[in-house]
């Protein structure tokens, strides 16, 4: 893939109230996420290393024991094996993660 546009690529509701649509290389990858107000990931972690930007809205975001809401032009970054958790505010939000190496199953 060299040109993309993010709405013609393939949506994935990833879980309710969140869609997610992937562009990615060998070694690395951007998911844009469309999230619902309310909507919420629930606390993991993975061995990959992560960085989060909100386009618009905003969220709480719990990485390990620390607590920031995160809106429009601020993100987080989380290091391999790190829980962390979202809870989007009451406004529809757009964000975007940047991956490596890129998830498997997001593909």
């Amino acid at each position: 893939m060299t040109f993309f546009t993010v709405d013609e690529l393939p949506a994935t509701e990833m879980l309710p109230g969140i869609t997610r649509r992937a562009v990615y290389l060998d070694h690395v990858m951007i998911t844009f996420l469309n999230l619902q107000p309310g909507s919420t990931v629930p606390e993991h972690s993975h061995p990959h290393e992560q960085i989060t930007y909100v386009v618009s809205g905003g969220m709480e975001f719990y990485l390990g024991d620390e607590k920031r809401v995160l809106h429009a032009g601020s993100g987080a970054c989380c290091p391999p094996g790190v829980s962390h958790r979202v809870v989007v505010l009451d406004e529809p939000t757009v964000a975007l993660d940047a991956w490596y190496p890129p998830r498997e199953e997001y593909k």
